[in-house]
């Protein structure tokens, strides 16, 4: 028989516990675009009727690992997200502002 989850949560260590937290909000913090897609609960037709393309351009979007910024900002606007380019140093992190204006000087 299985154990619900509540269950064994309890009879976890506090220790335990830390740590589950801290690899569920890491794996959150960075997906693929097709769970990005799914944790927010759109289909890929659905994403490409707000796009006005067809679903398997979606599917085959989802599966590059390279496209332009300005593809990548309407996904995610499509999404009800909003795209930032940042650069990660050991020092700090930069946001870069030249892609800010991608979407609105194609319109």
């Amino acid at each position: 028989m299985a154990n619900k989850f509540s269950d064994l949560r309890a009879g976890m260590s506090p220790e335990s516990l830390v740590r589950a937290e801290s690899k569920a909000t890491s794996m959150l913090a960075e997906m693929p675009l097709n769970e990005l897609r799914q944790a927010r609960g759109l289909s890929q037709k659905v994403l490409a009727e707000v796009l006005h393309v067809q679903q398997p351009s979606i599917a085959k979007m989802e599966k590059r690992t390279d496209m332009y910024l300005s593809t990548l900002r309407s996904h995610i606007e499509a999404m009800g997200g909003q795209l930032e380019v940042v650069a990660r140093f050991p020092d700090g992190a930069v946001k870069i502002s030249n892609f800010s204006e991608i979407g609105s000087s194609a319109a």
